[in-house]
């Protein structure tokens, strides 16, 4: 590979290589999709979802075009692959892109507003750590507000931290 040259960005991730570690975004597609949806301009979140925000079919509400909604969260789902912190409000809004409503929408549109603030954000692989593998759990018998289902959901992360 070194007649290639030292490998910079690989499908849409940036990927930078120093001596203590190598650090890899995606901020340049992240202000592609803000751009895309026309979130370039809208005011920055400090968080990705409101503490109080609570998610349900929302039947009452007015629909939104789905095909948009859709791509905001296919969008989204490809930004997981190095921001790990929106991942659970991302597949959150997942379950919604049969029936979106506003209220739906304006989630995403939250997230989008977090990634405006955090476009930098990205996986540091420090080079002297000895690799590890981290793992979190989590379940909630019978919690969702929906179909009264039990949820849960699993992270591992490899010898990685989020760093802007």
């Amino acid at each position: 590979m070194t007649m290639m040259g030292e490998l910079t960005f690989f499908l849409g991730l940036q990927i930078k290589q120093i001596e203590s570690g190598t650090f890899i975004s995606q901020s340049k597609y992240c202000k592609e999709v803000l751009k895309k949806f026309g979130m370039d301009t809208a005011k920055e979140a400090s968080t990705p979802i409101g503490t109080s925000c609570y998610l349900d079919k929302d039947e009452s509400r007015i629909e939104v075009n789905q095909t948009m909604f859709r791509g905001m969260i296919g969008s989204l789902l490809y930004l997981t692959a190095s921001r790990p912190d929106i991942m659970q409000f991302v597949c959150v809004c997942d379950h919604f892109q049969a029936n979106p409503k506003e209220s739906h929408l304006t989630v995403v549109k939250r997230i989008l507003k977090y990634l405006k603030g955090t476009a930098c954000f990205g996986l540091w692989y420090h080079s002297g750590a000895s690799p590890s593998l981290i793992g979190y759990s989590d379940a909630d018998y019978g919690g969702c507000k929906i179909d009264r289902k039990s949820t849960s959901g699993t992270c591992h992360l490899l010898g990685c931290s989020l760093v802007s």
